[in-house]
C-alpha cells in the first residue's frame, strides 16, 4: 500500500493505518525497532512532520514506545499490565502531567498523565494513566 496525497484522509493518518497493518501482519515484530523518522519519510514519500504525527498517534494508541535517543519500538501485547483500582464514593480523582521524578519512577513516557486519587483521611495516590483503570464502587 502507498500514501495517496490526494486522499481526503490526511497523509499521517494513512501512515498510521499502514504501520498498524504492517505490525498486525508481523512485518514489524514486538520489540522490533521501526525505521527512523527519516527512513519512514523516504519509504513513504512524506515529510518529517507527517511521520512524527503518525508516530505520535501510534504512541498514544499504545502500539509503539519511544526510547529517547534509541528509536521507536513495537510494543509487546503483554508489555503493559493494567491495574484496576477501586475508588469509593467521596473520593476525588484528578489527572495531571507527572513531575519528572514521578515520570521516571513509574517509567512513563513524556506526555502520559497520572491519576491522582484523593480519598478522605488518606494520602493522595498517584497512578500511571496509561496502565490504570479506575472502578467506581458503591461504598
Amino acid at each position: 500500500m502507498t500514501i495517496d496525497p490526494t486522499s481526503y484522509e490526511p497523509v499521517y493518518r494513512q501512515l498510521v493505518r499502514l504501520l498498524k497493518t504492517a505490525i498486525e501482519n508481523g512485518e514489524y515484530a514486538p520489540g522490533q525497532r521501526l525505521p527512523s523518522e527519516e527512513r519512514l519519510g523516504q519509504i513513504y514519500g512524506l515529510g518529517r512532520n507527517s511521520v512524527r504525527d503518525a508516530l505520535r498517534v501510534l504512541k498514544h494508541d499504545g502500539v509503539v514506545r519511544t526510547v529517547t535517543g534509541a528509536g521507536t519500538y513495537v510494543r509487546s501485547p503483554n508489555e503493559v499490565t493494567v491495574t484496576m483500582v477501586e475508588v469509593s464514593k467521596g473520593a476525588v480523582i484528578n489527572t495531571r502531567i507527572p513531575t519528572e521524578e514521578e515520570r521516571r519512577a513509574m517509567g512513563l513516557e513524556v506526555g502520559v498523565p497520572v491519576f491522582v486519587v484523593e480519598r478522605p483521611g488518606e494520602e493522595p495516590e498517584v497512578l500511571p494513566g496509561d496502565r490504570t483503570s479506575l472502578i467506581v464502587g458503591d461504598h
